[in-house]
């Protein structure tokens, strides 16, 4: 029997790749505020799923597409004047998933069908999702690397990126799309309810520690690793759901870095009050 046969061991695997996955784009997520975004990503893939599942197609197809026409959407209609992000994503989102429900109340079984997708299936995942997984991990961290600095400076100065020449919609539109990938990608490990712990909470943590771009990004990645392995470990040691153990592991570790940097905020606000004296 080779290693692959073991699922524990196709599980190790997944969770490293997934948090590797989680981290590099968690990074834009928390920095760029779209944890709101994610949150609606995750839920907006659940129509696609339900409608591949009623044409017999991969069900990861059918949330990819329903993925990135929300991520379409919520850029499109974010640039209108007078219409914010987070509206276009509420009003996207809520739609998605009533069609969702829609479908499911027309058909019989789902319940059962797509219980894997909605909370991590990790130890049924295959050889063929880890080869997806490592895929979509070499082309994610081909983009941000090429596209770091447009991705910064949109991000953070969008009057300079406009004055470099560069366009902000356009732009938006790779790093919504790219988490959009990233999203559907982990689905197997933690599931489309649980992916948003696993993408947000390593960055949100990594961000206590540093603020540079290079250390923020190799933290969140190292803690997202570290989320998904411990919770396998509690998976396997107490017969506990993957997907819920990862999750925790995850808000564990951002609960610890808030209260290690408890201390120096403390310092820091007595130091400006005083300095108001």
């Amino acid at each position: 029997m080779s290693w692959w046969d073991d699922a524990l061991h196709r599980a190790v695997a997944e969770v490293i790749l997934a948090g590797a996955l989680a981290g590099l784009v968690g990074v834009h997520v928390v920095l760029r505020r779209l944890s709101f975004f994610t949150l609606a990503l995750t839920h907006a893939t659940f129509p696609g799923v339900v409608a591949a599942a009623i044409i017999g197609v991969d069900i990861l197809i059918g949330g990819a597409v329903a993925g990135g026409v929300v991520a379409l959407g919520v850029a499109a209609l974010s640039r209108r004047r007078g219409q914010d992000a987070a509206a276009a994503t509420g009003v996207l989102v809520s739609a998605g998933f009533a069609s969702g429900a829609v479908l499911v109340a027309t058909q019989n079984g789902f319940s059962r069908d797509l219980s894997s997708f909605l909370v991590g299936s990790i130890l049924t995942v295959s050889a063929r999702d880890l080869a997806t997984t490592a895929a979509v991990l070499v082309v994610v961290l081909a983009v941000l690397v090429v596209a770091a600095r447009p991705l910064t400076l949109v991000g953070f100065d969008p009057a300079g990126a406009r004055a470099a020449g560069l366009s902000t919609g356009a732009w938006d539109v790779v790093l919504l799309l790219t988490i959009e990938v990233v999203v559907v990608t982990v689905v197997p490990a933690v599931g489309t309810i649980l992916a948003l712990s696993l993408i947000v909470a390593p960055a949100a943590a990594a961000r206590l520690w540093s603020a540079r771009l290079p250390v923020l990004t190799a933290l969140a990645v190292v803690f997202a690793v570290g989320s998904g392995l411990a919770g396998l470990w509690v998976s396997a040691r107490w017969n506990v759901a993957a997907g819920a153990s990862i999750s925790l592991a995850a808000a564990a570790i951002l609960a610890v870095s808030w209260l290690r940097a408890l201390p120096g905020r403390a310092l820091r606000a007595g130091r400006i009050r005083a300095a108001r004296i």
